[in-house]
């Protein structure tokens, strides 16, 4: 793992044992054992570490999205996969997810949102895309603009979930039902 890497894990800890307000560059740089002229090298401030953690959610939202949704499968299918796979990264970083909120919507940093979402977006485009090709998806769909909407949309859902109750996996299922047969009737020819 590099000195970067090393700054993000121990961010992510630190923060959520101590919380963005409590925690200090002084806790993180011991917690990732390195000298503090190394974190000033990779980051100005700790909330300037932000967008570093959104980014290693983002590569994990695709990781599963790439290994889960298969093109070849039916619409159907394929959104279930998408939302499975959404709400499994969401579920995982619920902690971290609740930090970033906070620590990105606080900064200058808010920014940079889109721009950490750009590849996520555009993976998602290429499957509506692909789907369009198959005319399983509407012919009037731009992907582009819907990729966006229907991400924003799970990952409402997923969060409602795993943020702001406490978790019920009954609520999980109704909620991804709900949500696939909304997705599906959306996006249908």
């Amino acid at each position: 793992m590099d000195k970067k890497e090393k700054i993000v894990q121990a961010s992510i800890e630190v923060f959520k044992e101590k919380g963005i307000e409590k925690t200090k560059i002084a806790d993180i740089v011991k917690k990732a054992e390195i000298a503090q002229g190394t974190f000033y090298l990779y980051f100005p401030s700790k909330l300037s570490v932000m967008p570093a953690i959104a980014e290693k959610i983002v590569l994990q939202f695709m990781k599963k999205i790439e290994a889960a949704v298969s093109v070849e499968d039916p619409l159907k299918e394929q959104l279930s996969q998408l939302v499975d796979a959404i709400f499994q990264v969401t579920g995982e970083f619920r902690d971290v997810t609740v930090l970033v909120y906070a620590g990105l919507s606080t900064t200058e940093h808010i920014s940079e949102w889109e721009t950490i979402y750009t590849s996520l977006y555009d993976l998602v485009a290429s499957l509506i895309e692909t789907s369009k090709e198959r005319r399983l998806v509407r012919e009037t769909v731009d992907a582009a603009r819907t990729a966006r909407l229907v991400l924003g949309l799970i990952e409402s859902a997923a969060e409602q979930v795993f943020l702001y109750d406490a978790y019920d996996p009954q609520n999980e299922a109704n909620q991804k039902a709900e949500l696939l047969t909304f997705l599906e009737h959306a996006l249908r020819p």
